[in-house]
């Protein structure tokens, strides 16, 4: 920290490292100076022990001594940049640049008059002079070259009464004026003096000399050669001197091999330290620091909870710090390193896991609207369920976020209490009573677990609409038990054509005639043969569709080879397209699914709209089979809709391009004549919903509530708490003024654009529907999956495997969370604007 602030008839003096200051008018101490000094001392020491906490306190009361000082500005930023483990390197050197103005002004200036005075300009800048991303005094580069040499140059500036050094150290300190002036003209910092020869050089000082010869490549260009390693470097081309930084580094770093084998064990002659003979010789003038080694010194409690963020964002088994591998390789890298066992960091993983949690609940705390929560149901070998809870939320920028709350062990997972348990754990969990909206679950729930969890959220939680929206089912499951359906009603023709598939594709000589057979009869399919993994329903789908079209092929390959037995008949052929047909619309929605980030039940209400329209449309032909699959499925989609219309059709609504006009178009083709009465109820259920958000408390319905100004919240809340009831009752019995629901239902319809971000709209809108924007942003955000993407075709629950199944609960809680909050933290800080990641259990 270059602390000094007297002019050039100062001299500056070094006592023991002691940082006193004699002025040249008598020999006491400059009380002020000594002030600084011990002050820039202590900070220098604070900072190269890594304690930037206490080098920012001491810099603080610097500042205060000398404002506006520019050395003193520039360590702040760099201590606070090196505290916070240097987030946005260009963002630092966007303030070093700021801070370094004055320093390139003066450069700039006295270049343009010649260099009339070299030593008033070394007055000019011992006045504002910072330490540098680039050496010898040049001007500031722009920051895409600055990047490289940031993380080598970003040390405090020491007092010169402290520690004296020199610019070509990286920087690192600040020099005195005198040595300055001498290294000023030798890097072609100033044009000579007038006095001065021209073609004079001064003497090299630098220590690299003693390791580097200058020899001459070109009429315009010198290089300077290793003396070790003979590599070459630049030094000169034409007027332009390159500096010797990078011969330091090549030295000083370790990167001449050839130096380091001549040192081994025992210095070598010609390496620093030792004479021709082999003896000790005087020290080197300067001593150049190696990071490495002078800077950062080695905390083995630094390395355990990098240890545990290891484990936890890779997943790997918390035994393998115990194996020998691990164990031998951490301790060939640092033998000093203290070894830890498996539960010393179980016990890591779970304190990293502790302490993302409070950012993730202040988050939650103070988000603007309510939460969503999904259920998804995981087993394990030892007969034990553990229910993953997500929350999601739209968070103060109307951005759509999830984050993983809570993983619990449930023992009898198919129990009536296993999910209100699991329910009831997250909301004490994480104080979600009063902000829950819905739930959405994927395990089957009979009606005495629908009651236990509805008389837990009556209690816990003011249910909307007397909670006709808190539960729904995972649709990816309901399409999967719907596809499960259709291939259970055609196993034993499926069964066929899956033989068929394998003895063509197990075989390359029935493959071979398999393709010539096709090539003879001109089947125009371009679908290929693969046979299905029957864990995943749309491989099955696949598979049928792609034998389907190759049906004649497969007919002409019965008649040709006599091996091939099991054909399906032509009478099975059909049967395979009218279950593909019953398929094709569940194989659609749940692609839907699976390539949206955040299905919610806006966009499904038209994939459920189709299934329902083809399955009523499709006729029996008088066929057995198809009428019972025909019956099967009208009345699974009638149940489907019968318990999930009401919130997808409430989404549609709000969505400005639909409004109330889709759903009475839809509903006469869903229901017919009885149409009026469905569409009257999702009418007074869509009143009945605004009437409670518009009743609820101030501190939810302002506007700029969700823009997160809560300090002047309060003050707004205690002058007009007693005009709610009234604005309410305004709304609600004014027969002149028409409510914002009215308003917004009467608008014209937006035009359809195809990927229109509703939530987007709501935001740009939310000061002319205030109370319908929040109503909208919490209906939104109702989840119809559970599902991640790579499983929304699963036929089967998830399983835990044996590693995580071996965990205590809280362990497999915390290493499953942690993860998730620790790959959106790996990008950004917590805050209101999240970005989503991905879901950890992919």
């Amino acid at each position: 920290m270059d602390a000094r602030d007297s002019t050039s008839n100062r001299d500056v003096s070094s006592s023991g490292g002691s940082g006193t200051t004699t002025g040249v008018g008598g020999g006491e101490e400059d009380p002020i100076l000594s002030v600084t000094a011990t002050l820039a001392k202590d900070a220098w020491l604070h900072f190269n022990s890594r304690r930037f906490n206490e080098c920012l306190e001491v810099l603080y009361q610097l500042k205060q001594k000398k404002e506006d000082d520019p050395k003193v500005l520039h360590n702040i930023a760099i201590a606070e940049y090196s505290r916070d483990g240097y987030p946005d390197p260009k963002k630092l050197l966007e303030v070093l640049n700021n801070i370094e103005v004055l320093h390139n002004i003066a450069i700039a200036e006295y270049s343009r008059d010649g260099y009339p005075d070299p030593k008033k300009l070394l007055e000019v800048l011992n006045n504002i002079e910072i330490a540098t991303l680039e050496e010898n005094n040049q001007l500031m580069t722009p920051p895409e070259n600055q990047m490289a040499t940031l993380e080598d140059n970003n040390h405090l500036i020491t007092t010169p009464e402290y520690q004296l050094a020199t610019l070509e150290e990286n920087n690192q300190l600040i020099t005195t004026p005198e040595y300055q002036m001498e290294r000023f003209e030798e890097n072609n910092h100033s044009m000579p003096a007038p006095e001065t020869q021209p073609n004079k050089r001064r003497k090299r000082k630098s220590m690299v000399w003693e390791h580097f010869t200058i020899e001459t490549v070109s009429a315009e260009s010198r290089r300077a050669f290793c003396k070790q390693c003979k590599q070459g470097f630049a030094y000169s081309t034409g007027s332009k001197v390159a500096g010797t930084s990078h011969l330091k580094r090549h030295i000083a770093k370790g990167t001449c091999l050839a130096l380091l084998r001549n040192q081994g064990n025992q210095q070598t002659p010609g390496t620093p330290g030792m004479n021709g003979n082999g003896s000790m010789s005087d020290p080197p003038r300067r001593h150049y620091r190696s990071h490495s080694s002078a800077y950062i010194s080695f905390d083995s409690d630094r390395c355990r909870p990098e240890i545990a963020r290891m484990m936890i964002i890779h997943d790997y088994p918390l035994h393998m710090v115990e194996h020998s591998g691990f164990v031998t390789f951490l301790k060939t890298l640092e033998p000093r390193f203290d070894m830890v066992s498996f539960n010393i960091v179980q016990g890591d993983c779970v304190s990293s896991y502790l302490r993302e949690k409070q950012n993730v609940m202040k988050f939650i705390e103070g988000l603007p609207g309510r939460v969503c929560l999904t259920l998804d149901v995981w087993t394990s070998s030892q007969s034990l369920g553990y229910v993953f809870i997500t929350g999601h939320f739209i968070d103060g920028y109307w951005k759509p976020q999830r984050r993983i709350l809570n993983v619990v062990m449930e023992p009898n997972p198919n129990s009536d209490a296993a999910l209100s348990h699991a329910v009831a754990t997250c909301l004490s969990d994480w104080s979600l009573e009063g902000k829950l909206f819905s739930i959405t679950f994927n395990h089957p729930v009979g009606e005495p677990g629908l009651q236990n969890l509805r008389s837990l959220l009556s209690v816990k939680n003011p249910l909307i609409i007397n909670g006709q929206l808190i539960l729904g089912n995972c649709s990816a499951r309901t399409l999967s038990n719907f596809a499960k359906e259709v291939l259970w009603a055609g196993r034993e023709i499926i069964k066929k054509v899956r033989y068929s598939v394998k003895y063509v594709k197990t075989s390359e000589f029935h493959e071979q005639k398999f393709l010539e057979l096709k090539e003879q009869l001109q089947v125009p399919s371009e679908k290929d043969l693969s046979l299905d993994n029957q864990a995943q329903w749309n491989t099955t789908y696949q598979m049928l569709v792609a034998a389907s079209e190759l049906k004649e092929v497969f007919s002409c390959l019965d008649t040709s080879d006599p091996d091939y037995k099991e054909a399906p008949s032509m009478e099975d052929w059909k049967r395979v397209d009218i279950i593909c047909t019953y398929l094709k619309p569940l194989f659609d929605a749940a692609n839907f699914l699976a390539s949206r980030t955040n299905p919610n039940q806006k966009t499904f209400f038209h994939e459920v709209w189709k299934m329902h329209e083809l399955y009523h449309s499709i006729t029996s032909h008088g066929d057995p089979f198809v009428i019972s699959l025909a019956e099967i499925m009208q009345e699974k989609i009638d149940k489907y809709l019968k318990d999930c219309i009401l919130a997808l059709a409430i989404a549609v609504v709000l969505d400005p391009r639909f409004r109330m006009k889709l759903i009475e178009f839809s509903f006469v083709k869903f229901y017919g004549k009885e149409a009026g009465k469905y569409i009257k109820i999702v009418d007074d259920a869509l009143h009945e919903l605004f009437l409670e958000y518009a009743a609820l408390p101030l501190p939810l319905t302002p506007a700029h509530a969700e823009d997160g100004n809560f300090e002047n919240m309060k003050t707004e809340e205690i002058s007009y708490n007693e005009l709610t009831d009234f604005d309410a009752y305004v709304e609600t019995t004014s027969q002149n003024m028409k409510s914002e629901l009215e308003q917004y239902l009467e608008e014209s319809l937006l035009p359809r654009f195809q990927e229109m971000d509703v939530l987007k709209w709501w935001e740009e809108n939310k000061l002319q529907y205030p109370v319908l924007s929040k109503m909208a942003r919490d209906i939104l955000t109702m989840q119809v999956s559970t599902a991640d993407p790579d499983s929304i075709f699963d036929t089967e629950i998830k399983e835990l495997d044996e590693y995580r199944s071996s965990l205590r609960p809280e362990a497999v809680e915390a290493l499953v969370c942690a993860k998730d909050w620790l790959q959106y933290r790996s990008s950004t800080q917590v805050s209101n604007a999240l970005v989503k990641v991905e879901d950890l259990r992919s």
